[in-house]
């Protein structure tokens, strides 16, 4: 027989001995079992809950203030005989009241009539505002730059919300006009951080600037006139290349300095302005906007000696001396127009926007040139360098004040050649005279003494008159800076009409503040005007 090792009992059966795989390996089914748990029946018995988070919490609620609470007052009790007393006032005898009505009711309508007759209040407005007695100097404005060059302020205008002052720089004591630059400098007052001596623009222009004007409406719109006869239109919000609107030199172009500028209402177009230049050349010319950035001639004018209207007083002039040089305009605001500029010959005219009649004018122009003149004023001491119309009602509208070389300040009639009022200060020249924009009988004049062709001096100030308190002298004097420099220009600011802002030789712009005694007009004050003009004239 045949044995085999079995290797896990270490025994060697023999072959054969194992049953076959099919006896090994069949197919049976089983009686199944089951085990009871124990634990959930006992749980059931039991009823016990149990969950997956720790025992009960133990909460208690407390309160942040105390239990007891107690009501309080501010004021003491009021006794039982004040509430007795108060009961007493209240009763009224309203049989009484009425028979006590009846009675005065004709003397109190009597006195009602007089009061709505009465215009004793007339022209006054109650003023809330603190009253302020003295004449404050609120900044001193320079461009160190300019003043270094020894330029002076020849202008200075605020823009149309009152916040801006703006400056030109030039030179009016010689010097060689055609290649040194000037400069235009403007000040937000309203800034925070103001710096006087850095102006938040500072715009490089090649020639002298001699005068600025502010668009009414658009605040960052400036106009400037330059010696060399052109017209700039600056956008102070733009900080590179501010020019958007100029000139150039073409033929109608003025040929001499331009020493004011003005923007006007356009008859045509609705919300829109032109802009109107005054030069010594004799043209008064008026410029408007194309798209390309020209400033391009609408409509002028031409003073011609021989179409002035003669006066006794006036010297007869030769066909040399046709050009009458203008040196300054101011608009009637009561009929605009009508408009009175001042010559170097002496004198005032007053003029008309409506003149059809054309200029005896030899110079080429694109357009035909009017003569404007309708009427001469009697000559004064020597050049008119400033005039101003009243800016208020009709009658007092017929009135402008114009000063000069003479030293006086004249005051005028559109009625009659003869000046009302001439007022002296001292020798001094007087470069510019305005009207107050919120008191009938206050205006400003600018000052600076001496024997120069424009300018040659030795003080300036700035005078502010009050007809009111006196029609012979000022009211106040300012000193506008220490040393030799003469007051140029001085404006009034129409926004804020409590400032004043002055430039002079120094080459420094003042904004003054003024006393309620300047700015708050008094009842009736037009009619003190009007009558101080009357009595004059009788």
């Amino acid at each position: 027989a045949r044995f085999h090792g079995n290797r896990r009992s270490g025994r060697w059966e023999p072959v054969g001995s194992r049953p076959p795989l099919a006896a090994m390996f069949a197919d049976r089914t089983a009686a199944g079992a089951a085990v009871e748990s124990l634990w959930r029946s006992a749980r059931s018995a039991r009823c016990e809950a149990k969950s997956c988070q720790t025992g009960k919490i133990s909460t208690a609620e407390t309160a942040v203030q105390s239990h007891t609470s107690r009501d309080a007052g501010v004021q003491t009790d009021q006794s039982k005989d004040a509430v007795q007393d108060f009961q007493q006032e209240v009763q009224v005898d309203y049989a009484s009241l009425l028979s006590f009505l009846q009675r005065v009711e004709d003397a109190v309508i009597k006195e009602l009539n007089k009061n709505w007759e009465s215009r004793a209040f007339d022209g006054f407005e109650v003023n809330w505002t603190d009253q302020n007695e003295t004449v404050l100097c609120l900044h001193t404005l320079s461009y160190p730059e300019a003043q270094d060059q020894n330029l002076q302020v020849t202008s200075v205008s605020w823009n149309a919300t009152g916040s801006v002052v703006a400056c030109s720089y030039g030179r009016l004591d010689g010097g060689d006009w055609s290649t040194e630059k000037s400069y235009v400098c403007t000040w937000n007052l309203d800034r925070r951080g103001l710096n006087p001596q850095r102006p938040d623009l500072v715009v490089d222009v090649p020639s002298s600037v001699m005068c600025l004007a502010f668009h009414p409406s658009q605040p960052s719109l400036l106009a400037g006139g330059l010696f060399s006869g052109e017209l700039v239109v600056w956008d102070t919000s733009r900080t590179e290349d501010p020019v958007i609107w100029r000139t150039g030199m073409t033929d109608d172009t003025h040929t001499d300095p331009v020493y004011q500028v003005n923007w006007l209402p356009d008859a045509k177009h609705r919300n829109h302005n032109r802009l109107l230049s005054v030069s010594t050349d004799g043209k008064i010319l008026m410029w408007r906007e194309e798209r390309d950035g020209r400033l391009a001639l609408a409509e002028g004018f031409a003073v011609v000696a021989q179409q002035v209207p003669r006066s006794a007083q006036l010297k007869k002039f030769t066909w040399g001396e046709a050009a009458v040089g203008v040196t300054s305009l101011s608009f009637s605001h009561f009929d605009p127009r009508v408009f009175v500029v001042g010559v170097e010959g002496g004198y005032s005219l007053k003029c008309s926007m409506a003149a059809e009649t054309l200029a005896l004018h030899r110079t080429g122009s694109s357009v035909p040139l009017r003569a404007p003149a309708e009427l001469a004023f009697s000559p004064q001491g020597g050049p008119v360098y400033s005039v101003s119309c009243s800016p208020f009602h009709r009658q007092v509208l017929n009135l402008f004040l114009s000063c000069g070389t003479d030293g006086q300040v004249h005051l005028h009639s559109m009625l009659q050649t003869q000046p009302l009022l001439s007022l002296q200060l001292s020798k001094k020249y007087l470069f510019c005279v305005r009207w107050s924009p919120v008191r009938p009988l206050v205006f400003a004049a600018a000052s600076g003494e001496g024997n120069c062709n424009r300018c040659f001096w030795f003080t300036g100030d700035v005078h502010l008159f009050d007809f009111e308190k006196s029609s012979q002298k000022p009211a106040l004097s300012i000193k506008q800076a220490a040393g030799e420099h003469p007051v140029y220009c001085v404006e009034f600011n129409t926004k804020q009409t409590r400032l004043l802002a002055a430039g002079d030789a120094a080459g420094a712009v003042r904004v003054w503040q003024l006393s309620s005694d300047f700015t708050e007009q008094g009842p009736r004050e037009m009619n003190h005007l009007e009558q101080l003009a009357s009595e004059i004239t009788d």
